[in-house]
């Protein structure tokens, strides 16, 4: 598709309502709030994929590379109809002519945590003639860009509340924090493309993943290579359907014969599709031995019920379901209590959970595990669609905004503030610079050209060409630091 459909239909006409003599228009993108509890720092991620993707190949490929005459024709087209004129399309054909996207993006280096109501990055045209385009691609740049940022945002917040409670209750395991947080999120995001910038932002703060594309995109746009360093991984693991077809009667007949399948590794097994707690007390205590001579580790995968009291036990009439998964896999294969005092489960066996996990959720769990004496690290999380898809472009209130244009050129400092909002879409003013301040990325508007130029935002597109690439070691070192 031409990418110039790809945006608003009422971006048509502002080329006509801008003042004339509009020679430039700069804008910025902004996470102006944040509405999600404990974060008020959002990761910057998923503009160079943006770049890649849509302003270098999609708009080569289906708009500059094409025969002008079919490509303008099927804009005109679409529009004439959309807006019942015979639009003038000249401006687009003067584009096309001209074969690049006139504009500057300057930006963050991506895996940086920006504070709220900071600017990330700025566009501009960088052709007098082509100031309509600066906010004509905002739809698409919104379109794309909001998800990666969010959820490698709520990844980063996951990660940081494993990684304190594996401080206070297994501190030498605290690496398994990597993988305790583990991508189940594919099956349940709106598509393909929201699955894999979704997934590529889990990716940044952890290595499990179940969303397989997102290796080969990280090859794709972020300069990784799966042969040489650890992009995403995973284990052997079953599905409700396998245990089905061994058949109620004999599934410990299908444990046993999944052990033997893999007689090393890891091998995560649901065990709820009928009952977990005969899994736990039966099958389990019967399997023993062969588990534990095993080459590897057996994970419990409980997938249905409230994931907090299903892990760490709750108050009930049945003692066994009192417990929860962690203390009865513990009263079976025991383990040790480590230097801080806390249980941890013998290498042998695990357990993980994946269904409807949130960030609360998952700090409950910490804190119940913690409370009745055991680490954290003795499972993990699947966190999936629950988690990711339930957001919007609101959750951490992103938008663009122009704030500075020339107009016969003299320069404009302009901004939004209704009266009639709680201040969250307040603009800034004028034109930006970002600087860091005892460790703090600030920003200050209604700066001078000089001062503009200068600072912590770098050129990294410009005039169709990307001029800074970030691989995926540098933004996971940025937001791991």
């Amino acid at each position: 598709m031409n990418p110039l459909l790809l945006t608003d239909g009422y971006k048509l006409g502002h080329k006509e309502q801008y003042p004339d003599g509009t020679t430039l228009v700069y804008s910025n993108w902004t996470p102006r709030k944040s509405r999600i509890d404990g974060i008020d720092n959002v990761v910057f991620f998923g503009l160079q994929y943006f770049i890649k993707e849509y302003l270098i190949k999609r708009f080569n490929e289906d708009f500059f590379d094409k025969p002008k005459r079919e490509v303008i024709s099927e804009y005109k087209r679409y529009v004439d109809h959309y807006l019942g004129i015979d639009y003038d399309i000249s401006h687009i054909e003067a584009l096309h002519d001209l074969g690049y996207l006139p504009v500057q993006i300057k930006a963050l280096p991506e895996g940086t945590k920006v504070p709220i109501r900071v600017p990330m990055f700025t566009l501009v045209n960088t052709k007098a003639e082509f100031f309509w385009l600066t906010n004509y691609l905002e739809t698409l740049l919104s379109n794309i860009i909001w998800q990666p940022c969010t959820s490698a945002t709520i990844a980063n917040q996951y990660q940081k509340i494993l990684n304190r409670y594996a401080m206070e209750t297994d501190r030498q395991n605290v690496e398994f924090v990597n993988w305790q947080g583990h991508d189940f999120s594919m099956r349940g995001m709106s598509g393909i493309e929201s699955s894999l910038l979704s997934g590529m932002g889990h990716a940044l703060s952890f290595s499990g993943s179940d969303t397989l594309p997102v290796a080969k995109a990280f090859e794709l746009y972020y300069d990784a290579d799966v042969s040489k360093e650890l992009v995403i991984g995973s284990v052997n693991a079953t599905e409700h359907s396998v245990m089905c077809a061994g058949s109620k009667d004999d599934e410990i007949g299908t444990f046993r014969r999944l052990l033997k399948t893999y007689p090393s590794g890891i091998l995560s097994v649901v065990s709820d599709t009928w009952d977990l707690w005969k899994v736990l007390t039966e099958y389990l205590p019967t399997l023993k031995n062969e588990i534990l001579t095993r080459d590897g580790k057996l994970v419990i995968r409980p997938d249905s019920g409230d994931p907090v009291d299903i892990i760490c036990g709750c108050k009930h009439q049945n003692p066994i379901v009192a417990k929860g998964v962690i203390e009865l896999l513990w009263d079976e294969f025991g383990g040790t209590v480590n230097e801080q005092g806390f249980k941890v489960l013998n290498p042998k066996i695990g357990a993980i959970y994946g269904d409807s996990i949130t960030i609360d959720r998952a700090t409950q769990i910490c804190e119940r595990l913690k409370e009745k004496g055991f680490a954290s690290t003795n499972v993990v999380l699947g966190i999936g669609s629950f988690t990711y898809q339930y957001n919007t472009r609101d959750t951490f209130g992103f938008a663009m905004k122009a704030t500075y244009v020339e107009v016969n050129g003299v320069g404009r400092e302009i901004f939004k503030n209704p009266i009639t909002d709680d201040g969250t879409k307040k603009s800034a003013k004028g034109l930006i610079h970002l600087c860091l301040e005892n460790g703090v990325i600030l920003y200050k508007d209604q700066v001078s050209s000089e001062e503009e130029s200068q600072g912590l935002l770098r050129t990294v597109f410009k005039d169709g060409n990307l001029l800074i690439e970030d691989s995926l070691s540098e933004i996971r070192r940025r937001v791991k630091k």
